[in-house]
């Protein structure tokens, strides 16, 4: 049996505030893309453990900012609170922002970026700078799957 992928595609609008944990690379947009993103989150999977009071482990928060000539991508954990944050590492508290939300899988991140601001233009929604809000991809990992669940958050203007 062919299992159909678990991306649904559902975008809605959700309002959150996070403090994340994590560390970042900048490289050259788009050229050095998406290899810098998938080295940083390798190189933090492998140091997760450091940080302490997370939230839940399994889910990676990637805050991102691009211009036309480089992008800084992070991967982070969620914490309950900023303590002791390890060598290397940065906190970043995220505001309480309103974002447009995606479901896609980690197969489909492309296809969740086109449906998203397809759906965000059907809907009158603008994306807000890049000076106030960080557009987010989130992924839950599982251990032992080819397709992962990866949410996509686009940061717009209410």
């Amino acid at each position: 049996m062919i299992q159909n992928s678990i991306a649904t595609f559902k975008c809605e609008v959700v309002q959150r505030k996070l403090q994340l944990v994590g560390q970042c690379a900048t490289g050259n947009f788009p050229k050095s893309f998406p290899e810098v993103a998938m080295t940083v989150q390798q190189d933090f999977e492998n140091r997760r453990d450091e940080v302490r009071h997370v939230v839940n482990r399994d889910v990676i928060y990637c805050p991102y900012l691009a211009n036309s000539l480089v992008a800084t991508y992070f991967a982070c954990v969620e914490v309950n609170e900023f303590s002791s944050i390890p060598n290397g590492m940065m906190a970043i508290n995220i505001p309480m922002t309103t974002y447009a939300k995606i479901s896609c899988s980690n197969k489909t991140v492309d296809k969740g970026y086109e449906k998203i601001f397809s759906w965000m233009k059907g809907n009158g929604f603008r994306q807000e700078s890049l000076e106030k809000a960080f557009p987010m991809e989130v992924f839950y990992f599982e251990d032992d799957v080819e397709e992962e669940i990866v949410e996509l958050y686009i940061p717009i203007i209410d």
